[in-house]
């Protein structure tokens, strides 16, 4: 990661990084932070156990990498997804 980010930005790469709908691609085209940058910034930004819970998450949902996406999936985030502020999920 090269550039400095400003917190607003950092809470909303932690954002998209947890949805579910949003693959890294959309992240690098917002932010220019390739997969392996936002793992780094999930890393240091979260608790280990949440960073844990993260990358099982993604590892096991496809929907993070674009290629494994099911054909026609077009959508970014889920209408259903929770609102996530200031890098903790709030309930409704």
């Amino acid at each position: 990661m090269k550039q400095q980010l400003q917190p607003e930005e950092i809470d909303r790469i932690i954002e998209m990084a947890w949805e579910d709908r949003t693959p890294f691609d959309a992240i690098h085209y917002q932010f220019g932070l390739v997969e392996s940058d936002v793992k780094a910034l999930m890393k240091k930004e979260l608790k280990f156990s949440s960073y844990r819970l993260w990358r099982e998450r993604v590892e096991n949902c496809a929907t993070k990498h674009a290629k494994k996406r099911v054909e026609g999936m077009d959508r970014f985030k889920c209408n259903l997804q929770r609102t996530i502020t200031n890098n903790k999920i709030s309930k409704r």
